[in-house]
């Protein structure tokens, strides 16, 4: 593993956080738990077990990152979505930092969540049907909410995520990407420009969303569902929060069961119009040639080593067989 994170870097990075433990006042053995955007560690010690989240250098501004966590602690003191506590540091600080040679790396601190992360393959339907109405509700409190002053963060439009300012890089970069791959992809990408574009971003249909509820990042826990990492959380299409859910398995069989269940869990908390409801594979798609994009351009990480130049190749084909529904 090389360049962002290669084997120095996450060592320094541990080194790092372990420089920051006295403000937490907390001590202990840190062992990295995951690569993915961010490298997270996982601290075991005497005062139990914490998390820590060391952000990508270059993705989010420290405001950014404080917004996130405003939107964080908003859910929890509303009770909307079971998610982790963050944890300030001694003197009430969310976000900290150390110096890795010329970059500044942000540092915030969760508590451990107990709970097993569900697998492709799992009989994930009843999840969905749960996951659909926290989506509900996380859509209804963003409605509502009075954001703090000076909340900002990233918006997923079709021009962020596979146009011309994508946040993940071009998807024309896409690893194994042939000629003839590319002119698919540019049909779907020139179909999904249109069909958003007509769609719009009128506020019953775009605000604030978690952006990746896959499931990595949830938890699967006695009596409920457990939602973490909201690093992606921006401004985008409420529907996009499912397509985030299917990622990386968007050629699964089981997806229209899934996205059946997602939409009758959802409507049990609040309402999805039927044109709301037909829009899902236009955004699993959308989403698909997002993470295509995100391979090419992360591909340190576990996750873009594991499916490789595949995954294009399933791209391709996903995108010839919506072009032709």
């Amino acid at each position: 593993m090389g360049g962002v994170y290669s084997e120095t870097v996450l060592k320094e990075l541990a080194a790092g956080v372990q420089g920051l433990l006295p403000e937490w006042g907390l001590s202990g053995t840190l062992r990295l738990l995951t690569i993915s955007e961010n490298a997270t560690y996982l601290l075991d010690g005497p005062h139990g077990r914490t998390v820590f989240r060391v952000h990508r250098p270059g993705y989010h501004t420290e405001d950014e990152i404080r917004s996130e966590l405003a939107w964080i602690e908003a859910l929890r003191a509303q009770g909307i979505v079971e998610t982790p506590a963050i944890l300030p540091t001694r003197d009430g600080a969310r976000v900290r930092a150390f110096d890795h040679g010329d970059e500044l790396r942000h540092v915030v601190a969760f508590a451990f969540a107990e709970g097993v992360e569900p697998r492709p393959g799992d009989d994930l339907v009843p999840g969905f049907r749960t996951l659909g109405g926290i989506s509900a509700r996380l859509h209804g409190h963003v409605r509502a909410w009075d954001k703090p002053a000076g909340f900002v963060r990233k918006t997923w439009t079709f021009d962020t995520i596979a146009g011309d300012r994508p946040h993940w890089g071009p998807w024309q970069a896409a690893l194994g990407l042939t000629p003839d791959g590319r002119a698919v992809l540019d049909r779907l990408s020139a179909a999904l420009d249109a069909r958003l574009a007509a769609w719009g971003t009128g506020p019953e249909r775009f605000g604030l969303i978690h952006a990746d509820l896959r499931l990595a990042n949830l938890l699967v826990r006695e009596g409920g569902l457990t939602v973490i990492d909201f690093d992606d959380c921006g401004f985008g299409w409420f529907g996009f929060d499912f397509a985030a859910a299917v990622s990386f398995m968007e050629d699964a069989p089981e997806i229209p069961a899934l996205m059946d269940a997602w939409v009758e869990g959802y409507r049990a908390v609040a309402p999805l119009g039927d044109a709301d409801a037909a829009m899902l594979p236009t955004f699993v798609m959308l989403r698909r040639l997002q993470l295509t994009a995100w391979i090419a351009s992360h591909a340190e990480t576990p996750t873009a080593q594991e499916f490789g130049d595949g995954f294009t190749d399933g791209t391709v084909m996903l995108a010839e067989r919506y072009l032709s529904a």
